[in-house]
This record gives structure tokens, C-alpha cells and sequence, in this order.
């Protein structure tokens, strides 16, 4: 009789129409299964987040031994492996403010089931969000720092493959360059779009940033610095926000590391300044001042590290980041409250260029 083949974790939920919270019956059993392999005993799921689309899931657990966190990484194992050891890694070895990973009976980090990784982590409370302010971002800034500058000299475990950003900078700013070529194209070929004509109005404002910022990176001490190697600079959270950096017991707390890479650590730092600009409205100069002062206190920003801060400020992040999605459906994505949406981004870019400006005579933590 041929043997019953193992079920593979697949995303579930494509198209967004199964409800937030639901989770295949088969998961379930499978998360049954993986709690065997745990000393504690649960008493009940509850789904806390799902990522249907790509086949992850993070569910709180109440236990025997205190409440805790079970969570299905939906990268391919190897990766997985990679941030599992960065947390362990972070905890163990720095007492980072990240959630400590319970092993199993038999001392692992993990259990492979469905061709993922599930792990179990201690769930820690209270967790809140700071406020939405400047002391707020201030904060946030000052947490991020410290886990570039605690996470310096991790070492993957052999069963990991190394996640490296390091390198692609110079990859990720001609990827750049070039999808402002596609845009223009795909907006000449859907005329009739609402809009098309705003796209091709705008794109080579964005189109010449992209390819300054590039310019500039490759003048840049980049290469002087990439070569110090991935262990020298350590590790970019690269989805750091209000949701993952939270206040809790003695300080801030740094969650959902599933996608930890080896990078420059301003990477995180530009992200952070660029989406708080954006729930701004507009850049403020007092405010991207202060929350480049904060992070300094925690991981100094040498005059390379500013300079290659600065040059990132000025890609044109915000625009890429929400025209990217018309490559996949024009015609869905391009409507009206697309061009709202476009129109807005280009009144945030207006406010950009005195701000950068001003930032090049400022020397964090120093005089101007």
C-alpha cells in the first residue's frame, strides 16, 4: 500500500475572503501534534494574526507554565532557522528584550511539521503600543538602536542558510531605478486609467531621485563598509514599526524577528523616519532631528553611517513602495483612490527636499 504522503503548510487564503481568523482544519491538527513535542500543557489556542497568503500563523497559548506564543514561520526552513537562532542568539547571549524561545523535550528550538519551522516563545505582558508622537517615535528609535548594536557578532547555526542584505544595496536601488522605467510604460499602455496620465506626470521626479540616490551610493563609502562583513554590523529587524517595537516589563520590547537579516543597520532606521513622515503628512525637520539623536544614543551614526542614512532618505521610498503594486494589475490598482493616494505622496515630497537639505549640515549627537 503506498504511503500516505505528509501535507505541506500552503497559504490558505489567497484572495482575503475567508475572514481574518480562520485556519484550516489540518493546521489545527498539526499544531496538536506539535505541542506534544513541548513539556507544558495547553489550554486552547487563540488566533492572535494570521499571514494566509504566504502560510504563516501566530496563536497565544494560556499553559500550565504561564502564557505563550506558537508560531508557524511561513519562510522556507533554512531561513527560519536563521532568525530562530538571532532571537536565541539575543536572549542567551545579550539579554535583549526579545521573547525567549522555549526548546522542546529533546532541547530544540523548533519543530518542522508541513515543511515549516513552528517554535513556542514565552508571551510577555503587558505589551503596548507607545504613542503615536514624537516622544513616541523617540522611543522606538532608541529600541532599534540597541538591538543593532546588541545583535553585532551573531553567528548563524550550521542548519541555516545566511540572510545577507548587506551586499544588495547597490541590486536594490538599480531594481529602483528600473521599475520607474515599467511604471512609465505600463501608464502609456493603460491611457484610459484614472491614473495614468498623474503617473506619467510625476515619473521622472522620482525616476531622476532614484537614480541621484544610486549615483551617490556607489561615490559613497558603501563598499568600504559592506566589506567589514555580515558579523561587524549585525542584524536589520527590516519590518520595524509601531507594532514591533512595544513598551513591556523594564523597557522595550523588539518582536516578530521572523525576517532578521545581516545589514547596514540605517536601513531600519530610513524606514522608520520615512512611514512616521508619512502619518505626518509631511516632513518635519525637528522631528527627524530628534529621532536620529535617539537612535544615536544607542548605536552611534559615524559620518559614514550618516552619509549612507542620508543617501537612503533620499530614494524615492514612499512613491516605490505604493506605485510597486500596479506591476501585478493595472487595471485594479489603478483607479481614482490610486491617484489620491499618488497625489498625496507627491505633496510629502515636496516637503522632503528642505529637510534633506537642512540634514546635511547636521552632525547627530554634535554641533551643526
Amino acid at each position: 500500500m503506498e504511503q500516505e504522503r505528509p501535507q505541506i503548510i500552503t497559504p490558505w487564503d489567497l484572495d482575503g475572503t475567508l475572514g481574518e481568523n480562520y485556519v484550516p482544519d489540518y493546521i489545527h491538527e498539526m499544531a496538536q501534534d506539535v505541542l506534544t513535542h513541548y513539556e507544558f500543557q495547553a489550554n486552547g489556542l487563540e488566533v492572535i494574526t494570521t499571514k494566509a497568503d504566504k502560510g504563516g500563523l501566530i496563536w497565544k497559548m494560556e499553559t500550565d507554565q504561564g502564557p505563550k506564543s506558537l508560531k508557524i514561520l511561513h519562510r522556507r526552513p533554512s531561513r527560519s532557522w536563521f532568525s530562530l537562532g538571532a532571537q536565541e542568539y539575543l536572549v542567551k547571549e545579550k539579554q535583549a528584550r526579545v521573547p525567549e524561545i522555549i526548546r522542546t523535550k529533546t532541547g530544540e528550538l523548533a519543530v518542522e511539521k508541513g515543511e515549516k519551522l513552528w517554535f513556542v516563545a514565552e508571551w510577555i505582558e503587558p505589551l503596548f503600543q507607545v504613542t503615536k508622537d514624537l516622544e513616541g517615535a523617540k522611543q522606538l528609535c532608541h529600541a532599534i538602536g540597541e538591538f543593532h548594536q546588541l545583535s553585532k557578532g551573531y553567528v548563524p547555526p550550521d542548519r541555516a542558510e545566511t540572510a545577507s542584505r548587506i551586499y544588495r544595496w547597490p541590486k536594490t536601488y538599480q531594481k529602483i531605478v528600473k521599475k520607474m522605467t515599467w511604471f512609465k510604460n505600463i501608464a502609456n499602455l493603460y491611457p484610459e486609467l484614472a491614473a495614468s496620465q498623474l503617473i506619467l506626470q510625476v515619473i521622472d521626479r522620482f525616476e531622476a531621485q532614484a537614480i541621484d540616490a544610486l549615483q551617490r551610493l556607489e561615490q559613497s563609502s558603501y563598499h568600504e563598509m559592506s566589506a567589514k562583513g555580515n558579523e561587524a554590523w549585525g542584524l536589520a529587524h527590516q519590518d520595524y514599526g509601531w507594532s514591533n517595537g512595544q513598551m513591556g516589563p523594564n523597557g522595550m520590547w523588539i518582536i516578530d524577528l521572523d525576517g532578521v537579516a545581516y545589514d547596514l543597520p540605517i536601513r531600519d532606521l530610513q524606514k522608520l523616519i520615512t512611514g512616521t513622515m508619512d502619518d505626518l503628512g509631511g516632513w518635519d525637520i525637528s522631528w527627524v532631528k530628534e529621532m536620529m539623536t535617539a537612535y544615536h544614543e544607542a548605536h552611534p551614526i559615524d559620518d559614514q553611517l550618516y552619509e549612507l542614512l542620508l543617501i537612503d532618505l533620499s530614494l524615492p521610498n514612499l512613491f516605490y513602495k505604493n506605485a510597486k503594486e500596479l506591476v501585478y494589475d493595472p487595471e485594479l490598482v489603478m483607479n481614482q483612490e490610486f491617484e489620491t493616494m499618488i497625489n498625496r505622496i507627491v505633496a510629502i515630497d515636496e516637503t522632503k527636499w528642505p529637510v534633506i537639505e537642512e540634514l546635511k549640515a547636521f552632525r547627530v549627537g554634535g554641533s551643526e
